[in-house]
């Protein structure tokens, strides 16, 4: 006996298939808004007040402080004022621990840009959506405001030109065109985000300008507002203290993520010096000088032999950069793997211990 197979059905003569083809919809964009908090009780509530509680581009805003150790009421006023994430720190450990506590925890909540400002109001919050703009037009992963320190009041001449002078040294280590490298006021994206480290436990902000630069992080400024002061700065405290510290963070950054460039670079002057001696030795023994000149040549031997010293430092450096590279992108698959699933927006925020 034979089965018949069921039929297809036929389409209609001179009919074409439709492919239907079902984008999925996008995740909602959350930003969280963090501010670095130390016995900041009477500044934070005018800060929080001036935040934006809308930006076209972004459905979500929250706003996490990090309570570094703080001695007074900072966290029952965060409280008090709605804020979304409080991640308490029991002890002061400084800026650059508490930037790095609140890039986990806003990581943690699901956030796709996180913008970094003081506690003192000094940066003007109504420049937010300037600020992560780039990001929102893919055009940077990391975002400065650039203030205009030649204006601003309250900072001194020597200030002013320190800062301007520091930022250029931060443009050269790290081959970028921030105009402003201490600024704190900075929208990170989160693929970025992942990706950053600090290990100076004075100030991230030059650290990780340097670390971005060299890691091929695309990074960009743009131009922002400042408000008056509301106290003095607390990171600066004496002129020669601050450049000392900020000298050695440039030099330690550099000399982790481009140690050949740092070491090849500093054996130049060693060279040419070393090279201007023995031709010069050379010059006055063709001459027919009475003198030995040893001197001379023991000093362009020591220049010479430090030159080549540095060398081999350079080749070791680039070979623990290329391993300190692959530990960096498994650091970075590690902490995207263990973040937990996205938030959905109408998730309530809650302290965190860091």
């Amino acid at each position: 006996m034979t089965v018949a197979k069921p039929s297809s059905p036929r389409r209609p003569r001179g009919s074409q298939a439709k492919i239907v083809v079902v984008h999925p919809r996008p995740a909602p964009l959350r930003l969280v808004i963090q501010i670095p908090c130390y016995n900041e009780e009477e500044t934070l509530p005018e800060t929080l007040a001036a935040l934006p509680r809308d930006i076209p581009g972004v459905d979500k805003i929250e706003v996490q402080i990090i309570n570094d150790g703080s001695t007074d009421r900072t966290v029952e006023v965060a409280r008090a004022l709605g804020v979304d994430h409080i991640v308490d720190v029991p002890v002061n450990k400084g800026l650059s621990h508490a930037f790095m506590a609140g890039l986990e925890n806003a990581l943690a909540k699901g956030a796709d840009i996180i913008v970094n400002l003081d506690a003192d109001n000094q940066y003007n919050a109504n420049d937010i959506p300037r600020l992560i703009a780039p990001i929102l037009e893919r055009r940077a992963e990391f975002v400065i405001g650039d203030r205009p320190i030649t204006t601003i009041a309250h900072f001194s001449y020597l200030k002013r030109l320190l800062q301007l002078l520091g930022s250029a040294v931060v443009r050269m280590a790290s081959q970028t065109t921030v105009r402003d490298a201490p600024s704190g006021f900075r929208a990170i994206s989160r693929d970025a985000a992942l990706r950053l480290n600090s290990f100076d436990s004075y100030t991230y902000t030059l650290e990780t300008i340097v670390q971005s630069g060299l890691s091929g992080i695309r990074i960009v400024s743009v131009p922002i507002g400042v408000n008056g002061e509301t106290r003095p700065s607390r990171l600066i405290r004496s002129i020669p203290q601050y450049i000392w510290r900020s000298s050695k963070s440039i030099l330690r950054t550099a000399l982790v993520y481009a140690p050949g460039k740092f070491l090849f670079r500093l054996s130049l002057p060693l060279l040419i010096a070393g090279l201007i001696l023995i031709g010069r030795w050379l010059w006055l023994t063709i001459d027919g000088t009475d003198r030995s000149h040893v001197p001379s040549l023991v000093a362009a031997a020591g220049m010479l032999l430090t030159a080549v010293m540095l060398w081999v430092a350079a080749i070791t450096g680039e070979q623990m950069a290329i391993n300190r590279r692959l530990l960096q992108d498994i650091q970075y698959r590690l902490r995207k793997a263990a973040l937990p699933p996205r938030v959905e927006l109408d998730d309530a925020g809650d302290d965190e211990q860091p």
